[in-house]
């Protein structure tokens, strides 16, 4: 098995909720919408985030946990900490939830969380070393 990813699915309590916070509130570009199924968008060059309606999750993969809050997070990294304060805003005006402001980490770098309509948590940040620099877009 190659190493690698390919989709990220996420399931949703309401596709259509989800859509109009990432589509229309963050203004990135559906790459397939199945009302009431599925969303999927383009996060990479060979990479999909699926955002599947539980309904139709749960009759494919059987019963999906709910509450609290996901064991997992999701990064978008950037090149600099001005960059995450642009999209923390971005994300507060398409109406998430911030659960951290960004701020200097222990780490070294600078972040701040918001989640999803269905609580995923974003970190939005700006990673500095080798590896931060080498999942950013080249020019």
């Amino acid at each position: 098995m190659d190493q690698r990813i390919s989709f990220i699915t996420l399931v949703v309590e309401d596709v259509e909720t989800s859509r109009r916070f990432y589509v229309d509130g963050l203004r990135w570009e559906p790459e397939l919408h199945v009302a009431g199924e599925v969303l999927m968008l383009r996060m990479g060059e060979r990479l999909i985030l699926s955002l599947w309606d539980r309904m139709a999750a749960e009759h494919e993969i059987g019963p999906v946990a709910a509450g609290g809050t996901p064991p997992v997070t999701l990064a978008h990294n950037l090149a600099d900490e001005a960059g995450v304060d642009r999209v923390v805003a971005e994300a507060r005006a398409a109406g998430a939830e911030i659960v951290a402001e960004p701020q200097k980490r222990e780490w070294g770098g600078y972040s701040g969380y918001f989640a999803d309509p269905d609580g995923y948590r974003w970190e939005i940040a700006f990673n500095p070393g080798p590896i931060g620099e080498s999942v950013l877009p080249q020019p």
